[in-house]
């Protein structure tokens, strides 16, 4: 069935017994299709260095109160090699837009943790042309993050002063050309949002017809451009557009994103709730994790990843969700 913006507004909008049932048919529409398991992907931010000055983010190149860091490749295969293969099937390799981290030194990478583990690889490293991912698919990444955050220009342009809209989502039709399963999406209430331009978004993603889809709210940091401003909606929009979106994409892969967290308690459950069936649990070393921030109030700090594994399977009971096994590879085509 196809949808207008009028459509996406309506349930945007929804409230008292349209809103349960909105959220009663996400739920359903997610265990018919993706099922009961929740599957995790150990996260492992590994670099904060970045070429781009995003407005909204807290390692953008021009934050000088950003301590540096980027992990060594034994580090990063190291902490790979904790995973247990039999709860977490895949690492997030996540950093900045690092130079360093080129595609050479990426894909000895990828070589090394396919050969000493059994854990399939997301990598989100931000905009790389077409030849990179092919190498890097060639080494044994399987997947490939790359969030286009907003489908309004201006607004895009807002945010992004040293970027280009068509050059982000060609990587994304690029990783789709090579066979990359491929996961993008938004920020909810970016600053002057319209609920309209949030409708678009989410016709957009839908568009792309991915393998995964990432969103969260915008949570406002003091020390980028856009510190001192405020989403432009209230929470319970955030979690209206997980429902929807798993309405519209029945079979994509939908985390329940470390944001929710930041911005409500147990907000992971809710999302998880409501349509999503992926967790990320923090898997970066401990010494990084406070300089790995794009926005403020971000959980599990000062966890240990033994801690966050031991919280995630509590909150799975607590939800009555069980933990997948196994890589979790995309299933919407299947």
């Amino acid at each position: 069935m196809q949808h207008s913006q009028a459509d996406i507004i309506k349930m945007l909008n929804s409230s008292g017994e349209d809103l349960t049932a909105l959220y009663a048919n996400a739920e359903k529409v997610r265990e018919e299709n993706v099922g009961g398991q929740v599957y995790l992907r150990g996260i492992i931010e590994f670099s904060n260095y970045c070429k781009r000055d995003c407005n909204y983010c807290g390692i953008a190149r021009s934050n000088s109160k950003v301590h540096r860091y980027r992990m060594t490749e034994a580090e990063i295969l190291e902490e790979c090699k904790k995973f247990s293969a039999d709860k977490i099937g895949t690492v997030v390799l996540q950093s900045g837009e690092d130079a360093y981290f080129t595609k050479e030194i990426m894909a000895d990478l990828i070589r090394r943790i396919k050969t000493e583990t059994k854990l399939a690889i997301t990598l989100s490293v931000g905009e790389r042309d077409e030849d990179t991912y092919r190498a890097w698919k060639a080494a044994g990444m399987d997947r490939y993050l790359l969030r286009f955050e907003t489908s309004d220009m201006d607004l895009f342009n807002s945010c992004h002063p040293d970027d280009d809209f068509s050059e982000r989502i060609e990587c994304l039709h690029s990783l789709k050309r090579l066979g990359v399963q491929t996961g993008s999406g938004f920020m909810i209430g970016l600053p002057d949002e319209t609920i309209g331009q949030l409708a678009n978004d989410i016709l957009f993603c839908t568009r792309l017809d991915l393998e995964m889809i990432g969103v969260g709210p915008f949570i406002p940091n003091d020390e980028t451009v856009f510190g001192g401003t405020k989403n432009a909606f209230e929470s319970e929009v955030y979690f209206k557009v997980i429902a929807i979106l798993r309405l519209l994409n029945p079979r994509a892969h939908i985390p329940a994103t470390t944001a929710f967290d930041a911005i409500m308690k147990n907000g992971r459950d809710l999302a998880l709730q409501r349509g999503a069936n992926v967790f990320m649990p923090n898997c970066t070393p401990q010494k990084y994790r406070r300089d790995y921030q794009l926005y403020p109030g971000k959980p599990c700090l000062d966890e240990s990843s033994e801690q966050c594994f031991n919280c995630v399977g509590s909150r799975m009971s607590r939800i009555g969700r069980i933990i997948g096994t196994g890589r979790g590879d995309a299933i919407k085509q299947g």
